[in-house]
């Protein structure tokens, strides 16, 4: 395949997987905008975490929330759990890799507050244990997936999530592609719940 046949099947590819969630969970994507906007209307906050590109994107989220999006606003509160290094290396190095998110979780987190796991799997270790701890406090819980059948859609995250945003591909580049996209639609949708009315 040459490099143009790669580049057009790659948008295909890319287009196909958001067409696909938006006509399998859009209504899902309004609820967790919500459900995000209660939460910090109650004066909570967002914890959002994942591993790898997943770790960026819960970096480019919060950093959406707590500067701006499109609008100009006052700050949210919004955390990723992926940037501390100190505490990243010291919960890998004294207990273990698996509960890196956990633990910040059992120290941050509020009832208020609701974590957001991303995982293109839906079984990433230490994302499971972050939703089990925000369980346990009793915050509300989101992830953001992929997968298809013969796959488990959402893998073992799904059913421990109030919402589960789960795209239908089985690439990890599409999957990432679209995660991106559904950060951006919930960033638009809560700043424009809380700040433009109209």
């Amino acid at each position: 395949m040459d490099a143009a046949s790669l580049i057009q099947n790659r948008l295909r590819l890319s287009v196909a997987a958001k067409e696909a969630f938006v006509r399998e969970s859009a209504d899902a994507l309004a609820r967790l905008a919500r459900m995000m906007r209660e939460s910090l209307e109650a004066g909570g906050k967002i914890l959002v975490f994942g591993n790898g590109g997943s770790a960026a994107d819960a970096q480019h989220f919060a950093a959406e929330f707590v500067n701006r999006f499109l609008l100009n606003r006052r700050p949210l509160a919004a955390l990723a759990l992926t940037t501390d290094t100190s505490t990243l290396t010291a919960i890998g190095n004294d207990f273990s890799f698996a509960e890196i998110f956990a633990k910040q979780i059992e120290a941050l987190g509020k009832p208020e507050d609701l974590a957001l796991g991303i995982s293109t799997s839906g079984n990433s270790e230490n994302v499971l244990l972050g939703i089990q701890a925000a369980r346990r406090i009793g915050m509300r819980c989101a992830a953001l997936t992929g997968g298809q059948p013969p796959k488990t859609p959402g893998g073992k995250l799904g059913p421990l999530c109030d919402i589960l945003l789960n795209v239908p591909a089985s690439e990890t580049p599409q999957i990432q592609e679209c995660h991106l996209f559904i950060e951006h639609l919930l960033c638009e949708l809560v700043e424009r719940d809380l700040f433009q009315q109209d």
